[in-house]
């Protein structure tokens, strides 16, 4: 009878715990949303025109085939006002569905890059020929939490 008393206070506590574990995983003021990406790209002195031509033409490309192939949400391209010589004046943002849409990343941006640009080596060069025009300053991954 003891044992018979212990199994079932031992079953009646993993429900409780089982359920009121979920509960608390659905209790979360917010939702995981997109994936983004923002560059922050400095240009050179007076080549923000011819930056923002290769934006407009061979970025834009890109980041229209990212949308194709379902990866991509959306994208935009900001303008901003440096401070410092290190600071940014343009910032590109994407947004992936998800993390998972990151996966497999080199493979995806080489059929990006072959569909645009030719061949990977074409689209290697264009970025090589870039840095005359724009220093990249880095990039940050983060991810959207919506408020409930």
């Amino acid at each position: 009878m003891l044992l018979k008393h212990h199994l079932a206070a031992s079953a009646a506590f993993f429900c409780l715990a089982f359920i009121g574990g979920s509960a608390l995983a659905d209790d979360h003021p917010y939702s995981e949303g997109p994936v983004v990406n923002v560059s922050r790209i400095r240009t050179v002195d007076g080549k923000f025109e011819d930056y923002m031509n290769f934006v407009a033409t061979k970025w834009k490309q890109e980041q229209e085939a990212g949308k194709k192939m379902g990866d991509i949400l959306r994208y935009e391209v900001i303008t901003i006002e440096p401070r410092t010589p290190d600071d940014p004046d343009v910032l590109l943002v994407v947004y992936y569905k998800n993390w998972a849409a990151l996966d497999g990343s080199i493979a995806k941006s080489d059929a990006i890059s072959k569909l645009v640009d030719g061949s990977v080596a074409a689209a290697n060069k264009g970025e090589v020929d870039r840095a005359s025009i724009r220093r990249v300053l880095g990039s940050s991954t983060m991810q959207v939490l919506n408020l409930k």
